[in-house]
């Protein structure tokens, strides 16, 4: 087959290739079918969540799996499954909307994410023919519901030292499985588990698909936890546990790959997720801010307050607009991998595979804007913030399992590094001559380059000194300490920071270029603002991230050059910040809403 003539931005490639604003895709650009999707969803939010919300919290009997359930006889639970399965067969940034809109359930989010994502997907892109007609049916309609068994009391992060054993039987016909599960999300009512064990002395992982009711399995009580209490969360025990051999998922030793793959597709999700989350909160907010009277006015037109609903308009809008488009940019390598001869299931994990990196640096930013959202959010109730009466209080509990969710916020920053470093290794990204082109400007004069009058020229002149910064920072880091650096975790995550506020910013940038172009620049002041907002703070947090990491490995001459190249290429002009959250929080006071 003819491949498609798109020319597609591989993963990581943000960093050394000028995108432009028509090549990116924008929340503006929904269809109206794709808007109809977000309604049904913000539809079973406001009728089936919302209402029971005190209900789901207090663990009611069978009410999480019924609701499951109600989900599937809408379709929400197959959407990403093809038609023939008996899904909707919706593309991939689709069902990031709809994981987005289904994100303000709290914990009906955890259950319906862990159910559609991790339970579903390793099913949907590994299983045979023969599996996924069995199961995947099921799944779709909610008629059975699953789980993910990876985590162990022994390994975390370093999922592949599970001790969780497999052994096949003299027969050839089941394998017997013992071990333990924690952790498990749907835990407490999953008809179908993915079940991670090595057979028999193996190094990496296999994974199985276990009926929850076969003899030998038992669960501990739910988990009593800091939020999401919603959600069941129980530690499985496997006894003796006989699975058919053909109930072998994928091929021996695939495990691993498995678990990493899904977890891709779970960290971008995650970052979609947590936006519904985040702009729920913000609703919230500036709803309390306009009633809630002190000094005799609304407190929403005192600055300290304004300042507060700007920036978590800021935060959000950023991470909104990298989300949609690393969305994107998976649907076109996906579409490009089937043009080519690859069938839809391998076309996907290879496509999400790409822009892995991206999907670690979203998960990070995601979580850690819900954070500030939330937590200022509270801030801004104050008193009340603190009372469970309050929309807020969830919310803040809720929040703080993202940043430990489909791996720590630690481990995808390092994971940002790595994966990068071992594209441009493989040859799939030419980072080294970038980066040397940088090394050799910081020892010439620098030049000042003639920046336009338009109304974001100055920030597309920002951007390049912000991804000179990384490859001066990451490249002399590379050359220094080689093979050691994979140790010196402050540093990569240095360097993860720096990388990732480029990509927020290029992202911000893309989007507002792309509203002016489409609506004018009168009609885009407020993408405008938030853009000017994000570089101006963007280029002090780089210049902090950098300064930090050649401090870390440099010293003398070296460490002096550098540290004047950093300051070189995160100089920004002045601006007014208070003005522009004023104009930016104006705007969110009169819409009553997140509204952009």
């Amino acid at each position: 087959m003819a491949t498609m003539s798109k020319e597609i931005t591989k993963g990581g490639e943000f960093l050394i290739k000028r995108t432009q604003a028509s090549d990116i895709f924008v929340p503006e650009d929904w269809s109206e079918e794709q808007r109809m999707i977000a309604q049904m969803c913000q539809d079973f939010i406001d009728q089936e969540i919302e209402p029971k919300k005190e209900r789901i919290e207090g663990m009611e009997e069978g009410l999480m799996p019924s609701l499951l359930e109600k989900a599937g006889e809408l379709g929400l639970l197959g959407l990403s499954v093809p038609e023939d399965l008996g899904g909707m067969g919706v593309d991939f940034k689709t069902s990031l909307l709809a994981t987005e809109y289904l994100g303000k359930g709290h914990s009906f989010s955890v259950a319906y994410g862990a159910h559609t994502g991790i339970g579903t997907l390793p099913l949907l892109y590994y299983g045979n023919q023969e599996q996924k007609e069995k199961y995947i049916p099921k799944l779709a309609s909610g008629e059975w519901k699953a789980a993910y068994c990876l985590t162990e009391p022994g390994s975390g992060s370093d999922a592949n030292s599970g001790k969780t054993k497999a052994v096949l039987n003299d027969a050839g016909s089941h394998y017997t499985l013992n071990g333990q599960k924690m952790w498990i999300t749907n835990g407490g009512f999953a008809n179908l588990l993915t079940v991670f064990a090595k057979i028999d002395d193996d190094d990496t992982l296999s994974a199985f698909l276990v009926e929850a009711e076969s003899e030998g399995i038992s669960l501990n009580p739910e988990e009593k936890k800091m939020g999401i209490k919603g959600s069941s969360t129980r530690q499985i025990f496997f006894n003796n546990v006989q699975v058919p051999k053909e109930n072998l998922l994928s091929e021996r030793g695939n495990g691993f790959k498995i678990a990493l793959n899904i977890l891709n597709i779970g960290r971008i999700k995650l970052a979609a997720g947590v936006l519904g989350g985040a702009k729920q909160t913000i609703d919230h907010t500036v709803k309390y801010a306009q009633e809630r009277e002190q000094f005799g006015r609304p407190i929403s037109k005192y600055g300290a307050i304004r300042h507060k609903m700007a920036e978590q308009i800021v935060r959000t809008f950023a991470v909104e607009s990298a989300t949609y488009r690393v969305g994107q940019q998976i649907e076109d390598a996906i579409a490009q991998l089937q043009a080519e001869g690859m069938d839809k299931a391998q076309a996907t994990l290879k496509g999400i595979e790409e822009y892995a990196a991206e999907c670690a640096m979203l998960k990070v930013a995601g979580s850690e804007a819900l954070d500030y959202v939330v937590d200022e959010g509270v801030q801004v109730f104050g008193g009340m913030g603190y009372s469970a009466e309050s929309p807020v209080e969830l919310s803040y509990r809720d929040s703080r399992i993202n940043r430990i969710f489909e791996g720590t916020n630690e481990i995808n920053r390092m994971l940002t590094v790595d994966m990068i470093l071992k594209r441009a290794m493989k040859g799939k990204l030419d980072l080294m001559g970038p980066a040397m082109a940088v090394a050799n400007e910081l020892m010439s004069i620098p030049d000042f380059p003639e920046i336009g009058s338009g109304p974001l020229d100055q920030e597309v002149h920002y951007l390049e000194g912000f991804k000179k910064t990384v490859l001066m920072v990451a490249g002399a880091a590379v050359q220094k300490l080689m093979m050691t650096l994979a140790k010196e975790q402050e540093i990569l995550m240095n360097i993860a920071d720096m990388a990732t506020w480029t990509f927020l910013a290029e992202s911000l940038l893309l989007r507002s270029q792309k509203m002016i172009e489409r609506n004018g620049v009168e009609n885009a002041q407020i993408q405008i603002a938030i853009t000017k907002l994000y570089f101006y703070d963007a280029a002090d947090r780089i210049n902090k991230a950098g300064k930090d990491a050649i401090l870390s490995f440099e010293a003398g001459d070296e460490a002096r050059m550098m540290l004047m190249g950093l300051k070189r290429f995160t100089k920004t002009e002045p601006i007014n910040p208070k003005e522009l959250r004023q104009l930016i929080a104006q705007h969110l006071i009169e819409k009553g809403r997140y509204d952009l």
